[in-house]
């Protein structure tokens, strides 16, 4: 008898769950983009537009590099590193700026942000450098070298955005604690990270006056987004004002798509919509727990767990800065936020993820299949 072609065994709950945030993002961003797409380019839907065909290139991509073994990503992990290095290194020579920091590279009509790759490939940088090491893992030295290798990358992506040296560092974090046997040299670690932190919030002198900002908003003129972002989760109450019934984002709230989009969010849909949303993220981190723990190898299950933890400190960060919980530092919320070049990495890299998910589980079914024909009638 002919036996059926072999196909992909995705998570399904991991897949549901992604396009869920894409459908949601957009009909969020439609509801909180349209006053400043109006005023600005006299076009309601222009931010619709923009990130609805980011989406759709990024969901094209996740196809792909979901149907592509993983395993082939492997031998491109430190071009990939080095290649990231490099833009960051473009970024300060020949970045645009945009309110006050240089993050992104034009190519022609195209601007992107460095930065989002860099995320991707250190994932994938961390994955074989830590694999090939294994064995020594449990060494405190070996710890520290890891991390050493993406002090170059951090130390770029930090010199204009904090926020993503923090997830890069974080994800550097989380991956070597879950390879490593021994987990109480970690304290050391977290002690010479936050030593690395004070020194660089220190170099600058405008990361100190977030800190001031952040501890007194109302006193600075800096600090009107953030209280005007407080405004609108207070005003939201439970249930919130109505899908498309904001006022904060009518000019109260500068670039309200952006960074601060969560606030807007409870303004809108109250405590229980953003309640709900960060159920949906939740249940994302999870799948990619389950993913990482049924991987095949230990290059699968690295790669879930720093897309686990990339998801997991981002989506934090974002939040804290919105409720004022701890400094600005401008991160977007993932799959939520305007943003061309973020959406379309985080598809690539749940695209990445789900191949780990459905190569283990090409492999399960091998093992569970009789071999020589046996029992088949």
């Amino acid at each position: 008898m002919r036996h059926p072609a072999k196909r992909c065994t995705y998570d399904d709950t991991l897949l549901v769950t992604v396009l869920v945030l894409v459908i949601t993002g957009l009909v969020l961003l439609t509801s909180i983009s349209a006053y400043n797409g109006n005023v600005k380019f006299h076009d309601s839907f222009y931010y619709l537009k923009k990130q609805g065909f980011a989406t759709g290139l990024g969901l094209v991509g996740m196809a792909v590099v979901s149907r592509i073994d993983y395993h082939r990503w492997i031998p491109l992990a430190v071009p990939g590193y080095l290649l990231s290095i490099l833009l960051g290194v473009a970024v300060l020579l020949f970045g645009e700026e945009y309110n006050g920091s240089k993050r992104w590279l034009s190519l022609g009509p195209v601007s992107f942000q460095p930065s989002e790759f860099a995320k991707v490939a250190v994932i994938v940088f961390l994955s074989w450098l830590i694999e090939k090491n294994i064995k020594k893992m449990g060494k405190f030295k070996s710890i520290v070298l890891t991390m050493l290798t993406i002090l170059p990358i951090v130390g770029l992506v930090g010199a204009s955005n904090l926020s993503t040296a923090i997830i890069i560092l974080g994800i550097g974090a989380v991956m070597i604690f879950t390879a490593s046997p021994k987990y109480l040299q970690f304290f050391w670690m977290i002690a010479g990270g936050a030593g690395f932190m004070t020194i660089f919030l220190a170099l600058e002198s405008y990361r100190l006056e977030r800190i001031a900002i952040w501890r007194n908003p109302e006193k600075y003129e800096k600090g009107y987004q953030t209280l005007q972002g407080l405004y609108a989760i207070g005003s939201g109450g439970l249930f919130g004002r109505g899908l498309g019934n904001s006022v904060q984002k009518l000019g109260f709230l500068p670039e309200a798509q952006n960074d601060m989009i969560f606030s807007i969010i409870c303004e809108e849909l109250g405590l229980v919509g953003a309640g709900i949303l960060i159920g949906v993220f939740l249940i994302l981190i999870w799948r990619f727990f389950v993913i990482a723990a049924k991987a095949e190898d230990l290059t699968g299950a690295l790669i879930a767990t720093g897309a686990m933890a990339h998801m997991m400190i981002q989506i934090i960060l974002n939040i804290a800065v919105v409720t004022n919980s701890i400094p600005n530092t401008g991160i977007t919320l993932p799959f939520i936020s305007y943003g061309g070049t973020s959406v379309v990495f985080l598809l690539l890299e749940m695209g990445l993820v789900l191949s780990v998910s459905g190569y283990s589980g090409r492999n399960q079914k091998k093992e569970m299949r009789p071999e020589n024909g046996a029992g088949e009638r």
